[in-house]
């Protein structure tokens, strides 16, 4: 029987690495074409080149390991969308020279017409990557996931679901029963997606600033048993005081000026339960990650992203604690980290 048990874990990461070596060489190819005609910052740092491949290796080993400790289920390795992917591919490939061209302008305010802008902060107003209509359209949208898969070399969704190791062991915990999980700045509903695949007894419920990508979630979980989903403000989530039982958030925070990052913050810890966990993933920041700084300072000038600069030296570890959160813990995740928190039960009296 455990033979039998390790042949079949042998086999499964076998297969796992060579899913991720399909990907990776031609999706690397097209990064190094795309680099060769463009304007894209090319990193010469040799410490840093090998700091990236090492920390792309240890994301898919901590993935197998994931599994292996029963974390969440192996299926999940290999819950790949392609054909959702293979139908945005056509749109994706006419995105990228409108992408060159708006990045070689620095246009980065042109938005759909007719969009009633004041809607939004004004942060959000822009088109954040150079993609077309920002975030304020269904076309964004749809080619969304697949453009950060090409982005990330075939391991956002791999990134993506490093969140769920932490709450595997949180939801685990007494009492038992159904748990009510948000997803903050949802988009178009990768996050959820895999939560439900690895627990569909739970309620989901995402919130997303723009209600383009929240239709398209929305389409996208319609097998999800339990979900809302809504498009709504973080700095002011329509949820009562310690209604959800845990919290997730992934690629928010780099996108917000520092005072919008204490606000999302802020109201995380008012709507989480004292207790509950609230679990983040976003871009490593020069706190943890110096030894790819030459990568961090590319992305930032590569593309639109106009408050990374203040993000990377702003620690997230340090502000969720002043906004009143236990941090347990920060792990690396390639070009990204996980950070783990918990609402002290004493904010309960407060």
């Amino acid at each position: 029987m455990l033979s039998t048990i390790a042949n079949q874990e042998a086999v499964y990461r076998l297969a796992y690495r060579a899913q991720h070596i399909a990907l990776r060489v031609p999706l690397a190819s097209i990064h190094r074409v795309l680099r060769a005609i463009g304007s894209q910052v090319r990193v010469t740092d040799g410490g840093a080149r090998a700091s990236m491949r090492r920390r792309f290796d240890d994301l898919l080993e901590r993935d197998l390991d994931n599994v292996a400790r029963g974390l969440y289920p192996a299926s999940l390795l290999f819950d790949l969308p392609l054909a959702q992917h293979a139908r945005r591919l056509p749109g994706l490939v006419a995105e990228v020279p409108r992408i060159m061209r708006r990045a070689r302008r620095g246009d980065f305010s042109s938005l759909p017409e007719g969009e009633d802008l004041s809607r939004y902060p004004s942060y959000f107003r822009r088109a954040f990557h150079w993609q077309t209509d920002g975030y304020l359209s269904r076309h964004s949208a749809e080619i969304y996931e697949l453009s950060v898969e090409f982005l990330f070399l075939g391991v956002a969704d791999v990134m993506r679901r490093q969140v769920l190791a932490p709450l595997a062991e949180h939801l685990a915990l007494p009492p038992a029963g159904q748990k009510r999980i948000l997803d903050v700045a949802c988009g178009a509903g990768a996050t959820l997606r895999q939560l439900a695949h690895a627990w569909p007894e739970h309620s989901y419920h995402g919130l997303d600033l723009s209600p383009y990508y929240v239709q398209v979630a929305r389409k996208r979980l319609r097998h999800v048993r339990e979900l809302t989903l809504v498009a709504e403000n973080a700095e002011r989530m329509p949820y009562r005081d310690q209604y959800f039982d845990a919290l997730t958030s992934v690629y928010l925070f780099h996108e917000l000026p520092r005072d919008a990052r204490r606000n999302v913050m802020r109201e995380m810890f008012r709507v989480l339960k004292p207790g509950g966990m609230l679990v983040i993933e976003d871009s490593a920041q020069l706190s943890e990650a110096a030894e790819i700084a030459a990568y961090l300072e590319a992305f930032s000038s590569e593309l639109h992203e106009p408050y990374y600069g203040s993000y990377v030296r702003d620690d997230l570890a340090v502000a969720l604690q002043e906004s009143g959160f236990h941090v347990e813990r920060v792990e690396p995740c390639y070009v990204a980290k996980v950070i783990t928190a918990t609402k002290p039960h004493a904010a309960a009296a407060e």
